[in-house]
This record gives C-alpha cells, structure tokens and sequence, in this order.
C-alpha cells in the first residue's frame, strides 16, 4: 500500500506524457509520409526527371511528396479534368498538407513540454530506486486529444494557414460603403418673375471681389437666373470606411463628389468644371472618431453626419456634415418610450490665422459657432403606431453683421474690420446688411467712385425648431408616415432689421424702395405612403408636403437646395415617389414648385430625376 502511494504522482505525470504522445502520433506519421517519400516512390520521380529517348524535353510534372497532388497531375495528363479545375484542386491539397505539418509541429512541441513536465514531476515524487507504472486511462487521452486539436485549429484559424494570402486579423475591423447617383435636374421659371437685377446673388459677392456699390447700372452685380431654363445631367458618389478600433472607439472617413464645396450638396455637373470630358475633384465629406462606452450613449468628434433628429429639410439639409463635438443619450424608461437627449458645438467659421493678409497690422479674429441641444422621446402605444417628437435650440453666435469702423477703401483688396462677418456660403433669402462703413475721401472722389461693399447677415439666428414623425403600420408592409417640423428665429427683431436692410423689401406703384417685408417663421409637412424602406425589387413610396419658410427663419446655407433655388423666402408644394429596381438599385422622381413668400415676385419649378445605388 505504501508503494502504491508513493507512485500517484509519478502516474498522474505520466498521464499527461503518454497521452500526448498518443494523440499526436497519428498526425506524425501522417507528416512523415508527407515529408519523406519511400524509396519505391523515387523510382517514378527519377524516370520522371529524365529525358525521353527522341530528345525532347518531357512535359510530364514532377511527382510530389503528396500522394493527392500526384493523382491530380495524373488525371490532368489523362484529360480527366482540365487544367485550371486541376490546379485548383493541387492548391487546395497543398494547403491542407500545409496545415497538417504545422499541427505536427505544434503536437510535438507540447509533447516535449508534456515529456519535460512528467519527467520533473515524477523526480520530485519518486525517491531514488522507485519503479514508475506508466498507464494512461483512455478518458485522460480523449481529453488530451480534444485540448490539443483545439488549440491547434484556433492557432490555425487566427494565422490563416489554409489561406495563407488572405486578409490580416486587423483588415476584418474594416467595413466599406459607398453610393452612386446619377440625376437629371431640370429647372423651370415660369411667367412674370421680376428680372434678375431684383436679386442679388450676395454669395459670389461675398465670396469674390466686393461690389462696387457707386455703380447704378444694377446689371453690374452677380445676379441669379430668373428667367432662363436650365437642364443638367448630375452625378454624385460618395466611398466611406468605418472602423473598429478599441475600447469602444470607431473611426469613420467618407470621401465625395462635389462641384464646389458647398455644405449642401454633393453633386457635380457634368460637363461642368472645365467641361470637355474633365475629370473631377473629391473632397472630405467625413472623418471622425465615435466613442460609445454603453449602447445608449455616444459621442462624436470631427465632421460628422447630422446628430439632430431632423426628418424635413426645413433647417438642414439632408447631405450637410456637422464640424465638431457631439453626445448622445437615450434611455428606454417604460417599454415602449425612449427619451434621448443630444448636445453639441461646431465652428462654423475659424478666422484665418494670419487676417488681413495684406495687412502689417492682424485683426481681430470673428470666429462663429453654433450651440446647439435637443431634447425627445420615441413612443410606441401599440404595434401598429410608432411616434417621434423632438425639440431643438439652435444658437448661432457673431453670425449676425455688424457695421465696421470708419474704413478708408482705394481699392478692391483693401480690408476693414468685420469683412470676415460676411458669410462664405449663402443660397437665396436671408436678409443682409452693408458692413463696411466707407470713408468719403479724395481717393474715391469724395464717395461718388470706388464704394467696395461686403455684406453681412442682418439678423441674429437663435432657432426654435419643434419636430414630430409619426408611422402608422396597419396595414404593413405598407406604412402611413406623418412628417412636421415648425420654426422660429427667436433672435428676429423686425424693426432692427428693417433700420439695414438691402434686399427682401416690398416693392411698391412708383418703384421706390418699400418697406422691409422678411419674417422669421417656417413649417413644413408631408405624409409619405408605401414601403418604409426599399429593399427589394418593387418596392415602393410616394409623398407629398407643404411648405413655407419665410426670410430669416433659418441660416439659408444649410436648408434644402432644391426648393426655390435653394434657401428661404419661399413657399410651396413638393411631390415625390420612389421604386426599387432591384436590391440596393431605385429610382427617384421629386417635383417640386415654389414662389417667393415676400418681396419681387419669383416662382421656380425643379423636377428631379434620379437613378440610386448603394453597396
């Protein structure tokens, strides 16, 4: 008895030796036979190798240590199979070959360190002159087996043996999408709009050399069409990669298309930019880093898609990217009700660092942000009715023009303290004010020459914008979708406004200048009827809106580029259907007609035809 416990140890040791070395011995014969050919084997490679007895060169493969890729050959010389079908298969063999030798290796490195360990266990167990029993039951050897497969197929599986050019662990953290559309884009003016000298395009003022206001021909001025139909065959396509990094971060870059770059679109015209075939320029449309340490809260840095719940395009545009930091955060409170909350800061203009250029003397920055927070909730009563509501404070800061100082202005490269004020993007409808406040002087002939004029925005914009969508299922797949959204600039002041404006006024009998005639409200409904999402061949929707923004109810930059050539000061109706041709492959049809809500009579038609693709 006491010998018997004497050699637990050294048993129990041996286990593990003897069962390693069985679990692995299959393998390693199997290596052997694939490594070291017989001697009755090399006989064919020999006479394989030699020349035939007419003196050409024997186009017959040389035999493989691997008895599979030898009959493939063979059935390849026969004509069994073609060549292709035969090399794909001797990959194939090979690469399992490939595998089998790197578990043999990997076996017999654990057997020596099974052999290592029961060697030093059964040292210390065993006094000197002690005889060892080595005896390994079989369930200690079908789990050895069982551990060092799997270990060898994980080790497999993580180095890509099989495949040896396949993708790297970190190419599968990356995914990739991408869009295409293509469009044709008509644009209608009907009768009785007032000539383009009643609407001055401030944007390509702003934007390029200031104008020279001593002019009285009005036809001296960038104006916008008003009379003339256009049509233009558009395209847009836009490749973005999203990835996984870790603890929670991801990372997101899209390139796109883009004539210009305009926050609100990312079309280009072709035949456009040069025409004559040209090719055409990418911008960054994202990049950005998310941090989302629990499913219902996240937050974003960079340039990013719009954080805000905004189903209308009655503040934002659909494609427009927001710079900077955002957080977000929902909670399901009951079942069914979900409150979220979202918060952020964006630069919208960062002064040049070194402004005035063309001046010793720099001054001061005229940075502007936009503050912004929204406050919801989803319900959901029952099934068939899902409903979203959302209210969101937008503040826009130093947006607003301010009258510079007294400013001496020669010529069109002078500069004077607020230029920098003036948007450097604008569409139509936003009321402005003169900024520079021109010194009369010998130089420009005491005020009557030389009058070089920027303009500012003549209204501070401290949105309001309440929004609501409700989905009723009943009759699914078919749903019934409500959209709305209201508006209210709560920074308009009316008399302020009026003291500076130079456009959006009323005209009158004697064509005199009438009063100031902006507003500072917007609404916008639609119902949308038909699939929810198109995700397969037939597929389908349609909707209708209404809607009504007045002049400086929102930032006319960032708010839809479609309607009334984009921007405010508008009213009217939209119409729309959408078809699925196939899975990720629809067809767009938008028309849509608008007339000006105050000021020079202006009516617009645009019909929108588009061909969408997405993977």
């Amino acid at each position: 008895m006491t010998t018997t416990r004497r050699r637990r140890p050294a048993v129990r040791a041996a286990c593990a030796f003897w069962a390693a070395s069985l679990a692995v011995l299959p393998a390693t014969a199997a290596g052997w036979a694939a490594d070291k050919p017989s001697a009755a084997a090399d006989a064919p490679v020999a006479a394989a190798s030699a020349k035939p007895d007419d003196g050409t060169v024997s186009k017959k493969k040389p035999v493989s240590p691997i008895a599979m890729v030898n009959l493939i050959n063979t059935m390849v010389e026969e004509k069994l199979i073609s060549e292709e079908k035969g090399a794909a298969l001797i990959k194939q063999a090979e690469d399992e070959a490939y595998v089998a030798r790197q578990a043999v290796k990997d076996a017999a490195a654990k057997t020596d360190e099974a052999s290592q360990a029961a060697n030093k266990a059964a040292a210390a167990a065993m006094p000197p002159g002690t005889k060892r029993v080595a005896y390994v039951p079989e369930v200690v050897k079908r789990e050895l087996r069982e551990e060092i497969k799997k270990e060898v197929m994980e080790k497999a599986q993580q180095e890509n043996w099989a495949s040896p050019g396949a993708y790297p662990e970190w190419a599968s953290r990356i995914r990739f999408s991408g869009d295409i559309r293509a469009r044709w884009a008509g644009t209608f003016f009907p009768g009785g709009n007032a000539d383009g000298g009643n609407f001055p395009n401030f944007n390509a003022i702003n934007t390029g050399n200031p104008y020279d206001t001593s002019k009285s021909n009005p036809n001296l001025f960038p104006a916008y069409d008003t009379d003339q139909n256009r049509n233009q065959f558009q395209l847009r396509a836009r490749l973005g990669a999203e990835a996984d990094l870790s603890n929670s971060f991801t990372a997101d870059v899209r390139i796109g298309t883009g004539q210009s770059s305009s926050p609100v679109s990312e079309n280009q015209t072709l035949g456009a930019s040069g025409g004559d075939f040209s090719k055409y320029g990418l911008w960054l449309d994202r990049g950005y880093i998310r941090y989302r340490p629990i499913e219902q809260a996240s937050l974003e840095v960079g340039r990013f898609d719009n954080p805000f719940f905004s189903p209308t395009d009655l503040v934002w545009n659909k494609d427009i990217g927001f710079d900077g930091v955002a957080a977000e955060g929902h909670y399901e409170l009951a079942k069914g009700f979900t409150p979220f909350v979202v918060v952020g800061a964006f630069p919208v203009f960062n002064t040049d660092f070194n402004y005035a250029t063309n001046q010793a003397t720099k001054l001061s920055s005229q940075d502007r942000y936009l503050f912004a927070g929204q406050v919801g909730a989803e319900w959901k009563p029952t099934p068939e009715i899902a409903v979203k509501l959302g209210a969101a404070f937008y503040d826009f800061t130093d947006i607003q023009g301010r009258l510079s100082d007294p400013c001496v202005v020669n010529n069109a490269s002078d500069v004077c303290d607020t230029d920098a004020l003036r948007p450097s993007f604008a569409q139509l409808g936003n009321t402005y004010m003169a900024l520079r406040d021109i010194v009369s002087n010998s130089a420009n002939s005491y005020g009557t020459t030389s009058q070089y004029q920027y303009y500012g925005l003549a209204s501070a914009f401290r949105d309001l914008a309440l929004t609501g969508q409700v989905d009723l299922s009943y009759f699914n797949p078919v749903h019934v979708i409500f959209d709305g959204e209201y508006v209210r600039n709560l920074a308009f002041d009316r008399s302020a406004i009026g003291a500076i404006a130079v456009n959006n006024r009323a005209g009158t009998s004697d064509g005199t200048t009438g009063a100031f005639a902006g507003g500072a409200t917007g609404w916008y409904v639609r119902m949308t009827v038909g699939d929810k999402e198109l995700k397969a061949f037939g597929d389908w929707n349609v909707n209708v809106g209404y809607k009504y923004v007045e002049s400086d109810a929102v930032v006319d930059a960032f708010t839809d580029s479609d309607f009334g050539l984009g921007g405010t000061n508008v009213k009217g109706y939209t119409v729309g259907a959408n078809y699925a041709l196939g899975k990720n492959v629809w067809t767009s049809v938008r028309w849509v007609s608008a007339n000006a809500v105050a000021g020079p009579p202006l009516a617009v038609d645009v019909l929108r035809v588009d061909l969408n693709a997405k993977f």
